[in-house]
């Protein structure tokens, strides 16, 4: 146990919360070497809190050494590899990821290892179930064993809340918990979990309940990566001018990856443990407007047509984030708007495309991460 982030750890757990905050920032003010574990770092969220951490220039006086567990795929973080300490395996095995804790005893930990695919989930509960609470119980079991002092940063989803109803909106932390999906299940599991292990154990936890988030790298698994990844192989050649889509009207609120992953820097700083935080700009955006700007920023001229394999079981028509807790909490506020994120998505997408005539050939450099492989 490091004593000297948590100068108030002999004294009974309940009592000492307060201080946590300030602990954390009186550590980074004076430079101590701190050890970041993040799970799923090869990931959409994951590589993206790892640019930011070793890039962010406000850092430059804090010590970080960086940890992060992988499983296959990990061309995110091909040009960060050198200032990363990796490690390879799979969460599902519990000896595995004890060992690793046991090893690396983090201070902070971010833990985005994760299936993600909520339409996918249908089809392969059972690996959403597995994936998503056997692997979080595995690393706070380890965490509870070798870092009981770690601050743990645990991502749940907007999906928790499942079926809302229109008196629910705006969605802040006190609006029931509906699932509507094996998704949204196993993340009410984690967010359970992740309190049950406060309440029990002391491990201070600080959960967060993420809205929709988007950015460049995402997988095309996702809707305005979907939207980009079929507008820049249309542009390239490589498709049929027609955008294959899902439903268009659900409107959803949408925040860019770079400051959701801001959102959970300051979270682990600030946040209290056992208390749970909304992620989300505040805005909802029907899917159909994001496909317009899409296609706004090409001049190639594309078809629209609704694809029935694109559309979930049971969809929600409207999610809007309350995220004033988080914002009272940290000071946080999203800082990059819809039309710059997508902008973004598009060009790295044309990115991707570029040089490629071959689809097949697009697909396998760039690819989607295998469906049992833990990522965010």
């Amino acid at each position: 146990m490091n004593f000297l982030l948590f100068p108030c750890v002999s004294a009974p757990w309940r009592h000492c919360v307060s201080s946590m905050p300030f602990c954390y920032n009186a550590i980074f003010k004076k430079g101590i070497f701190v050890r970041v574990l993040i799970t799923g770092i090869a990931g959409f969220v994951g590589s993206t809190l790892a640019n930011h951490l070793l890039n962010d220039r406000r850092r430059q006086s804090q010590s970080l050494a960086i940890h992060g567990i992988i499983h296959r795929a990990d061309w995110r973080i091909r040009l960060l590899r050198d200032r990363l300490r990796l490690h390879k395996g799979d969460m599902r095995n519990p000896a595995w990821v004890d060992q690793i804790v046991e090893t690396v005893r983090p201070d902070l930990v971010f833990h985005l290892a994760a299936w993600s695919d909520v339409r996918r989930s249908w089809q392969q509960p059972w690996a959403a179930y597995e994936l998503n609470i056997g692997c979080q119980l595995n690393l706070l079991e380890g965490l509870r064993r070798h870092a009981p002092a770690a601050r743990v940063i645990v991502v749940a989803s907007s999906e928790v809340y499942g079926l809302i109803q229109p008196a629910d909106l705006p969605i802040d932390e006190d609006t029931p918990l509906r699932p509507n999906s094996p998704y949204g299940i196993s993340k009410v599991a984690q967010d359970l979990m992740a309190q049950q292990y406060w309440f029990n154990f002391g491990l201070p936890t600080v959960r967060v309940r993420s809205f929709n988030h988007i950015g460049p790298g995402q997988s095309d698994d996702f809707v305005a990566s979907a939207f980009a990844r079929q507008i820049a192989e249309i542009e390239a050649g490589l498709q049929e001018p027609i955008v294959r889509v899902g439903n268009l009207e659900a409107e959803r609120d949408y925040t860019d990856v770079r400051d959701v992953i801001r959102a959970y820097w300051l979270a682990v700083q600030h946040g209290l443990p056992g208390a749970v935080y909304n992620v989300g700009s505040g805005t909802a955006y029907p899917a159909r407007q994001l496909l317009d700007i899409l296609l706004e920023l090409s001049d190639v001229d594309i078809a629209v047509m609704q694809d029935p394999n694109r559309l979930r079981p049971s969809d929600v028509s409207r999610s809007v984030c309350d995220p004033r807790r988080l914002t009272k909490a940290t000071g946080w506020q999203p800082t990059i708007d819809l039309h710059q994120s997508l902008a973004d998505i598009l060009q790295f997408w044309r990115g991707q495309t570029q040089g490629h005539r071959d689809s097949v050939e697009v697909r396998a450099s760039v690819g989607r991460d295998p469906p049992d492989v833990p990522t965010v």
